[in-house]
């Protein structure tokens, strides 16, 4: 007796750790809850049968799967068909793989899509690599394709869908999300209608990134009235080849999107003429990007009509200018903020000043993986007075001297960041520099591997051989530095 009234004690004791509930001795199966919504009742029978959510509306639902994570929505979906279709209506982004889905149940299955890419169904391939059972995929930049094996030659001219096709697609768009905001797309060689009709009805397109791009399909980008970011790729070595764009195709641009605010050209061929047009016209410009450019000589004067400029960042170009002109015709930018370059090969002395000339205003400076950055190169930077941040990564030929010589004159500089610079070795800091390191709001001091190898083994035994050992980091002023230098571990 004692010990069934301690079972109905603790049976008591869970049910009060249910808040608002208290069946007693009633089945849960057997309950009715009554919930209030607002002006509305709603009776829910918690039957085994019986689906809980099929009297909550799709708003009221909607509103509940909008507030779960993201990666919840793919699970969310296999719930069941009304789920399926609610979890479509949430998505916002989307790649598309296949054209044929677009004509056929894409708008059905995803119908408030307002960022679309559908460069990667562009490509076309052949029955052979489709129905092969492993499939290659190339990968340059951020574009992946399918290859097909059997294709002569199989990479290097990639095929695409006829560009009748590609314009009803882009029409079908057109129809379907009148709210899209980002499109990126391959565009068609000698057409315009398929563009003309996604100018027509997104009006509140923003963003649009088109490869494949020629001075004629500049003509329908130029009836984009409120574009602002746009990333034009005439071709990428290794993937497809193309007319690429001229100056003809620039300066259409520039008289037709005045409201851009960022622009990257990508295997564009240009000069002096189209890089000023833009100037020129697009009075709003902020960033441009450069990559892997074909341009003329004498281009770059062209940037220094460029008034609202803030970041200029050169991308895997294989030279910046080869005869950029007389330094006092080139100008400056005078609201350039940031210089940026990228696996960018650096073979003319005379060019890179002519940049850093242009940038002499600049406050932000950084190299990533640029081959051919050694101490004279980089000496030219030393125009730039007002310079507060320095990013040096992976610039091998660089060394200590060359990086005194160039930051000990630069007297606003407050971040210094120093990453796999393997020319530059710690134990030949000098004590001017460790002092200037000192005063730095903000340090990152990761310039040779082998020493960071040596600091993390610390105290572990490894890294021994024959009696020799590590050695400490040792730079004058350490003391100064403790609290700065950001560790490896961090």
């Amino acid at each position: 007796m004692h010990q069934g009234q301690h079972q109905r004690q603790h049976q008591h004791q869970r049910l009060k750790s249910w808040p608002g509930l208290w069946f007693r001795d009633t089945p849960l199966k057997h309950v009715v809850v009554k919930m209030q919504l607002g002006d509305q009742k709603l009776t829910l029978d918690p039957s085994p049968s019986s689906d809980l959510t099929a009297l909550l509306s799709d708003e009221i639902l909607l509103r509940i799967l909008s507030g779960a994570p993201s990666h919840f929505l793919p699970s969310a979906s296999l719930v069941c068909k009304r789920w399926f279709r609610l979890a479509g209506r949430l998505r916002r982004s989307l790649t598309l793989l296949d054209w044929s889905f677009l004509h056929r149940r894409l708008h059905l299955r995803f119908p408030d899509l307002t960022d679309i890419d559908v460069l990667p169904a562009s490509f076309s391939t052949s029955s052979a690599s489709t129905s092969s059972s492993s499939s290659l995929v190339l990968s340059r930049g951020a574009v992946t394709v399918s290859v097909d094996p059997y294709a002569d030659p199989p990479v290097g001219d990639s095929r695409f869908v006829s560009a009748d096709s590609i314009d009803r697609g882009l029409e079908t768009l057109a129809r379907s999300y009148p709210s899209l905001r980002k499109l990126s797309l391959a565009a068609p060689p000698a057409s315009e209608s398929g563009l003309m009709a996604v100018a027509g009805r997104c009006a509140t397109l923003q963003e649009i990134e088109l490869h494949r791009c020629t001075d004629l399909v500049l003509r329908s980008i130029s009836a984009f009235e409120n574009l602002q970011i746009l990333r034009l790729v005439g071709s990428v070595e290794g993937l497809y080849r193309g007319p690429g764009v001229t100056d003809i195709g620039l300066t259409i641009l520039a008289h037709g999107c005045k409201r851009l605010v960022k622009l990257e050209l990508a295997g564009c061929e240009g000069s002096y003429d189209g890089i000023s047009a833009i100037g020129r016209c697009c009075m709003m410009l902020e960033e441009l990007t450069i990559c892997d450019h074909r341009m003329d000589a004498g281009w770059m004067a062209g940037l220094a009509f460029c008034g609202n400029l803030k970041t200029l960042r050169l991308q895997g170009c294989r030279r910046i200018d080869t005869d950029p002109g007389p330094v006092e015709h080139l100008g400056s930018c005078p609201a350039i903020e940031r210089v940026q370059m990228q696996r960018c090969q650096i073979r003319n002395k005379r060019s890179l000043f002519a940049l850093f000339m242009v940038c002499e205003a600049a406050k932000e400076i950084m190299f990533q993986n640029c081959w051919g950055l050694d101490n004279d190169m980089f000496s030219c930077a030393s125009v730039c007075r007002r310079v507060k941040f320095l990013c040096l990564e992976g610039c091998s030929l660089l060394t200590i001297e060359g990086l005194e010589s160039v930051i000990l004159s630069w007297n606003d500089l407050q971040n210094l960041a120093v990453v796999s610079c393997n020319n530059i070795k710690d134990s030949e800091v000098s004590p001017a520099l460790a002092s200037l390191f000192s005063d730095l709001k903000e340090l990152k001091w990761r310039p040779d591997t082998k020493s960071l190898l040596a600091m993390s083994l610390a105290g572990t035994g490894m890294g021994k051989k024959g009696g020799r050992f590590f050695k400490r980091w040792n730079v004058p002023g350490q003391q100064r530095l403790k609290g700065k230098v950001e560790e490896d571990s961090k």
